[in-house]
């Protein structure tokens, strides 16, 4: 493996405010449950900074703030080196819950702001509410951009008009190689807004990894199955990748992907492999 300052150059993609984040992020589901691997965890968020991947994403449904708790502890003295993305629940997302709910959120992290802050799905609280709560916030000086995540396209529609609405940095999605449904309505809608994708379990909850067309793929062109799924998102401009390690081996191997930028022609082998939808499809959620 090579040393830290072999390793390639972080890739960026541009929130509407003209803000630069690093496209391959780092995803936190499912840390901070485990007391065993506590510690490898730890230091595998703290590798991740020192390999550009700066963008952290979590939510207070993960562990139900277990895993804020853990990204706190892994951030300590280093918190302005991270872009820090958490999640509210729909049922706080309300023009108080969602201020108490951040201010929860932000006492599990050890941190006095959140860089973005998403509705982490859409309930039953008006968007006009929630978007109220996120501006409250914004104003304070608590989140510096708020967004949504796992909206579709009629939600987000109706959004674009609510104040606030407007203001959206990103739309957080499960896309991978085999979910692609949203290339047919909603992603060409984001791109004509300029919102880009925060793109959720890019491995499938590492079943891509397993499955056999892409170890094909990827060992016909000299690299691993994750690198292949992962270089495939990478190779857009307005998509972040998310993918959750809890072992630095893992994210040295997801970093291996900006070093393994796909050609044309290898694009147009994956949509042999994977084809993109032919028509609508209902929005996809894990």
């Amino acid at each position: 493996m090579s040393s830290i300052s072999e390793q390639p150059a972080m890739k960026t993609v541009g929130l509407p405010s003209g803000e630069q984040v690093p496209a391959l992020g780092q995803g936190t589901w499912h840390m901070g449950e485990n007391r065993a691997i506590r510690a490898e965890e730890i230091a595998t968020l703290r590798l991740g900074l020192d390999l550009g991947l700066t963008l952290i994403d979590t939510a207070e449904m993960y562990g139900e703030g277990r895993a804020e708790e853990l990204i706190g502890e892994a951030l300590k003295g280093r918190r302005d080196e991270a872009f820090l993305v958490s999640k509210v629940y729909p049922h706080n997302a309300s023009r108080k819950g969602a201020v108490a709910a951040c201010e929860r959120s932000l006492r599990r992290l050890g941190t006095d702001r959140l860089d973005l802050y998403l509705l982490h799905w859409r309930g039953s609280v008006p968007f006009a509410e929630t978007m109220e709560a996120f501006m409250t916030l914004q104003r304070a000086g608590k989140i510096r951009h708020y967004g949504v995540s796992n909206l579709d396209l009629a939600d987000m529609q109706e959004l674009g008009s609510v104040p606030g609405g407007s203001g959206i940095a990103t739309n957080q999605l499960l896309y991978n190689l085999a979910r692609r449904g949203i290339e047919w309505g909603l992603l060409p809608w984001l791109r004509a807004q300029r919102i880009p994708v925060m793109a959720y379990s890019p491995i499938e909850q590492a079943k891509l990894a397993h499955n056999p067309k892409l170890i094909g793929f990827a060992q016909r062109h000299g690299m691993t199955s994750v690198q292949a799924a992962l270089a495939w998102l990478l190779a857009a401009d307005d998509i972040i990748a998310i993918p959750k390690s809890s072992h630095r081996e893992r994210l040295k191997e997801n970093v291996g992907a900006l070093a393994r930028p796909l050609t044309p022609a290898q694009l147009s082998e994956l949509d042999r492999l994977f084809p993109p939808p032919r028509g609508p499809r209902p929005l996809e959620m894990i």
